[in-house]
């Protein structure tokens, strides 16, 4: 996710912690979101980084859409290296892809899958302008800004919002700093 700092990833662990406790497609509690879940509230990046890892192994490149976006999305947070960052945040966003609004309203009824988007491709655009590659960052602000009308008025809405916004402001500069927060 593009907002890299404590406001997004409270907001999202918080959310994803809760829905750990619903089922998947009624068989259960959907197990791999809850390792995700367990990972994200382990002390220290390294640890939560190699338990994501291990779990994105396990799920493999083929595995469960929802699985990979979420690993992924969170694996790229942890990542200080842009193009290392880069490389996760393109794996979620290719899972965003293959993913269904059934399969995520399965996992938790209050999701769409149109509503990962708009973080995704800010998520990717920030890496590419971290990476100097500003052409490219601008197309992926733009499709991040055309999806922003599915996300709700809430903390999640507006922090997205507010992290195209400092994002803008840092591309407009020609900034490849890391933003401390979107």
């Amino acid at each position: 996710m593009l907002v890299r700092g404590a406001g997004i990833l409270s907001e999202l662990l918080a959310r994803l912690s809760a829905m750990t406790e619903t089922t998947d497609n009624d068989t259960g509690p959907d197990e791999t979101m809850t390792a995700i879940a367990v990972a994200m509230q382990t002390a220290g990046v390294v640890e939560q980084r190699d338990r994501l890892v291990a779990l994105w192994e396990r799920v493999g490149a083929g595995g469960d859409p929802l699985h990979r976006c979420t690993i992924g999305h969170y694996v790229a947070d942890l990542c200080e290296d842009a193009a290392e960052a880069l490389t996760w945040d393109i794996r979620a966003l290719d899972a965003a892809v293959m993913l269904t609004d059934e399969r995520v309203k399965a996992h938790h009824a209050s999701l769409s899958v149109a509503g990962f988007y708009p973080s995704l491709h800010l998520s990717v655009a920030d890496n590419y302008r971290r990476l100097s590659s500003f052409a490219a960052a601008a197309l992926h602000l733009e499709e991040a800004k055309r999806r922003l009308g599915v996300l709700p008025d809430d903390g999640y809405g507006r922090t997205v919002r507010d992290g195209i916004d400092h994002f803008a402001a840092a591309l407009v500069t020609g900034s490849t700093e890391r933003l401390p927060s979107h």
